[in-house]
């Protein structure tokens, strides 16, 4: 059964600047792809050169850009996950040193990098920073995250990625990869996209289907907890935000 095409009209952009990370293939190239064809400048910054010839340098962390940003009245949209809607922070091993558990550390990096940049928009709100931060979901599709990477121990395709494909080629229920770049494409051009809004898939279980707003989870609705990962995001990195 053939799948109804599902996209989004993404406005002009002549004149302004995009900085997409992790753009060397997957949701992340397709995004760079329709914002550049809609007139933006497209910066890419990867970590491999060999997957991303338009980078110079690995960009880390929001704050080295802030100056950047802030001068471009800019709108972040931060790309989570469904896993940020299990899980939690597991604040007594943060790096997960003693008690590693591969999926559980996922769904801690995903809903740390959601409560980050749900802050982000409140500090820029508070310090009057002229920016505005949102964040976004993929659903679920079949992309080269899930595939068979013995970097990561995973030498074969496990059979829910088998799975998730089949149901992808027949348009049931999941998304494919030109749709899972669709919310992320509507959070950061949508004229109608909310400052500290959430966007992902409208489809059943929000796994597939077009884009729009979704109630936030449940795991990034603290701001005590927001406010701490800030902080330690600080210190981690040993780079701090200014206060103004």
């Amino acid at each position: 059964m053939p799948r109804n095409p599902i996209d989004i009209t993404v406005p002009d952009l002549s004149g302004r600047l995009a900085v997409v990370t992790g753009a060397s293939d997957g949701i992340g190239l397709g995004l760079a792809t329709r914002l550049a064809a809609a007139g933006a400048e497209v910066l890419l910054p990867v970590r491999n050169p060999r997957k991303g010839e338009a980078a110079l340098t690995t960009i880390r962390l929001v704050a080295h850009l802030l100056p950047l940003l802030r001068a471009g009245h800019a709108r972040v949209t931060s790309q989570i996950s469904v896993a940020a809607n299990q899980g939690a922070i597991n604040w007594d091993d943060l790096n997960w040193e003693r008690s590693y558990d591969g999926m559980k550390a996922y769904s801690q990096s995903k809903i740390a990098f959601g409560l980050f940049g749900l802050e982000l928009d409140r500090r820029g709100q508070a310090n009057d920073w002229g920016i505005t931060s949102n964040l976004s979901h993929p659903g679920v599709a079949p992309t080269n995250l899930l595939a068979a990477r013995p970097e990561v121990g995973r030498d074969r395709d496990t059979r829910n990625v088998r799975m998730i494909r089949a149901l992808s080629a027949r348009g049931i229920l999941v998304g494919t990869v030109h749709t899972a770049q669709l919310p992320a494409l509507y959070a950061a051009t949508a004229p109608d996209a909310e400052r500290g809004g959430f966007y992902g898939p409208r489809g059943l279980g929000h796994v597939g289907g077009p884009p729009g707003a979704q109630k936030l989870y449940s795991r990034l609705r603290g701001t005590e907890e927001a406010r701490r990962v800030w902080q330690v995001s600080e210190e981690l990195t040993e780079v701090c935000f200014p206060d103004s």
